[in-house]
């Protein structure tokens, strides 16, 4: 990472809290002015520049802010002669509400945002200093939730790959720490996972992708600025120098925005400063955009590792369990599938759709679609969490490169880009069809082929312009229903599922252009590789059966019916490969089916409008979304 300077403020300013408001954008709150006394500015910060936007309602400094949804949350921090437990909600426009309070008045602690909720790290009260990691959600009381090794204050704190870091900070006994800890909310506790190259407080963090950067700071007196940029790479657990700032800075401001990290203001060797500069990676020439390659596939098969039971480590302690998303109950039905047995149950939000594997494989996610939220669920225990906030979510997918969650917001048509951790969102793409709904990717990862359900077209998106290239209207025109599409093994077919014309369109995806129509049966609506990659399974919805179609000859081999009728919907194939899990979506049941027979193994009764069930774990090294497309 090297510094490029591009701006300043309007005035010097040194320990402002900061969030991104969008990736071209941050709100600066609060801080120390050149004369060291507490500001109740509030700026709007961008790498040009920044201006005033309102203020706050007390003039604060040594807060800490983060974004949840649409919002921007402040906590606690000082005025100049108390510590304050205010929990501030300030809006864009520079409006400020309180909408709750901390479980202490505190100072000098630092944030970071995971999946909707706020964690606040460490701080001080006044008279002791804080151990304590509190969350915080919109509506609910803040709660402690977890304690660190020792008290701490000016830790940096950011969050990447679903986890909390914090770096360094100042101890009780005057001394500056060098640890480096993780937080995890799915296990609720600290560890250590290194040391920072040299003892490091007052110190700034932000993440790109999974690794955390930890910016300037000083050693435990004041004068001694560092200009040490470190990266905390969560996946494989590295800590490595990752540059240096222009000049050594300590209390500054540090905020992703894009592929940059915005740095703004902070003490340097000549008091506090003005500047805003940008952390770039010195591979900055590749377009902001860019999408990662996926990691190559033996012989040109999409489906080369999702053959039987080649879990994931991540996926092989997962309970076994097929979690049913029942749209008219607002519930989720859990199965255990060597019993067939319900063996719980949970209310989510208003209609869900789907369950989603994260593309890390360490989460599974419902798709309220009314409810405007995803419950996310941890497939360790089975047990839902905290809903996360999102607009629309109909369906979802992930980037190849595992950076953004795609969530098809039907309903608005659009395709919401937004972080694949923190779900904040990132960029907002208006389709120009109606019913957008599903949709996979290319062999390369580049593009995806969408379908839209109500006016019988198919989309092309460029993932790494995250813009539309092309539509194509099917044969029937607006009498076509597209539904689920899938990639053949090859890369060179898109097969989609038409509930109306009663067959698959076989779509060029590099030309934009049908090739071919295979018929299945009446209502076809969704689409699943067996776990060999030779055969394709499509459920036909209106008829109550399923076609079994080889990938090679392009052919319907044979085809199954369920005894006494049914509406087989959607679902997946197990880890084994030997039972097909299907929703009856207008009958209320699961149907397990045999893929060596095509017989009907159990009918098991769920809730209302069961649809897009999840079975788990899955093979795959990582999860493009919807029911389980792995590669």
């Amino acid at each position: 990472m090297f510094e490029r300077h591009s701006g300043a403020l309007p005035a010097p300013l040194q320990d402002a809290a900061a969030a991104a408001l969008d990736d071209r954008r941050a709100l600066l709150l609060g801080g120390l002015t050149a004369a060291d006394t507490s500001t109740s500015t509030i700026l709007i910060a961008r790498a040009g520049g920044a201006g005033r936007q309102g203020a706050l309602p007390v003039a604060l400094h040594d807060t800490a802010a983060v974004r949840l949804g649409r919002s921007t949350y402040l906590f606690g921090g000082g005025d100049g002669t108390k510590q304050l437990d205010t929990i501030l909600r300030v809006a864009a426009t520079g409006v400020t509400a309180t909408v709750g309070r901390l479980p202490n008045p505190s100072s000098d602690q630092a944030a970071a945002a995971i999946a909707g909720t706020a964690y606040i790290v460490g701080g001080y009260t006044g008279s002791r200093w804080l151990d304590t990691i509190v969350a915080w959600r919109p509506g609910t009381p803040a709660r402690v939730v977890a304690h660190l090794p020792t008290p701490v204050r000016y830790a940096a704190v950011t969050a990447a790959a679903g986890k909390l870091v914090i770096a360094g900070g100042s101890l009780p006994n005057g001394s500056a720490s060098d640890a480096v800890l993780e937080y995890a909310p799915t296990r609720g506790r600290v560890v250590r996972i290194g040391s920072l190259p040299a003892p490091t407080t007052h110190a700034a963090a932000a993440a790109l992708g999974d690794v955390a950067y930890v910016v300037g700071g000083r050693g435990s007196s004041v004068g001694s600025a560092a200009s040490r940029v470190v990266a905390v790479d969560l996946r494989s657990s590295r800590i490595q120098r990752a540059g240096r700032l222009s000049t050594p800075r300590s209390d500054l401001a540090a905020v992703t925005l894009g592929t940059r990290i915005l740095v703004a203001g902070g003490r340097g060797t000549n008091g506090i400063e003005s500047g805003i500069s940008e952390l770039v990676s010195r591979t900055a020439h590749v377009p902001a955009r860019r999408v990662a390659r996926v990691p190559a596939t033996p012989a040109g098969n999409v489906y080369a590792y999702d053959r039987a039971n080649m879990l994931a480590p991540v996926t092989r302690t997962a309970l076994p369990r097929i979690y049913v998303p029942n749209s008219e109950s607002a519930t989720v039905d859990v199965i255990d599938p060597h019993t067939f047995k319900v063996v719980d149950h949970f209310a989510v939000g208003a209609l869900p759709q789907h369950v989603t594997p994260a593309y890390d494989l360490k989460t599974l996610y419902v798709t309220n679609d009314l409810g405007n939220s995803l419950t996310p669920i941890d497939p360790q225990t089975g047990k839902p969490g905290t809903a996360i906030p999102v607009d629309d979510p109909y369906n979802m997918y992930f980037t190849p490169d595992g950076r953004y969650a795609i969530v098809v917001a039907e309903r608005l048509r659009r395709l919401d880009f937004r972080d694949a951790h923190s779900f904040h969102l990132h960029h907002s793409l208006s389709v120009p069809c109606v019913g957008v709904d599903h949709m996979d990717f290319s062999a390369d990862g580049r593009y995806a082929i969408a379908s839209c359900e109500f006016s019988g077209q198919v989309i092309k998106v460029n993932i790494q312009r995250e813009r539309v290239v092309g539509v194509l209207n099917l044969p029937d025109g607006r009498a076509g229903v597209p539904q689920d599409v899938k990639l053949s093994p090859d890369g060179k077919i898109f097969y989609v599922a038409d509930l109306n014309a009663g067959g698959l369109w076989e779509i060029n995806g590099g030309r934009l252009k049908t090739v071919g129509f295979l018929r299945t049966g009446t209502g076809v609506h969704g689409l699943y590789p067996s776990r060999n990659g030779k055969l394709l399974y499509a459920t036909n919805r209106g008829e109550g059966s399923i076609s079994v179609i080889s990938f090679r000859t392009r052919r319907v081999l044979r085809k199954w019916w369920i005894p006494g009728g049914g509406s087989p919907d959607m679902g997946g194939v197990s880890a084994d490969g030997k039972v097909l899990w299907l929703t009856g979506r207008y009958s209320g049941v699961v149907y397990a089916i045999s893929t060596g027979s095509g017989r009907l193994l159990a009918k098991i009764p769920v809730g209302a409008g069961p649809h897009g069930l999840c079975v788990w774990p899955q093979p795959g090294r990582y999860s493009l979304g919807h029911t389980g497309i792995l590669r």
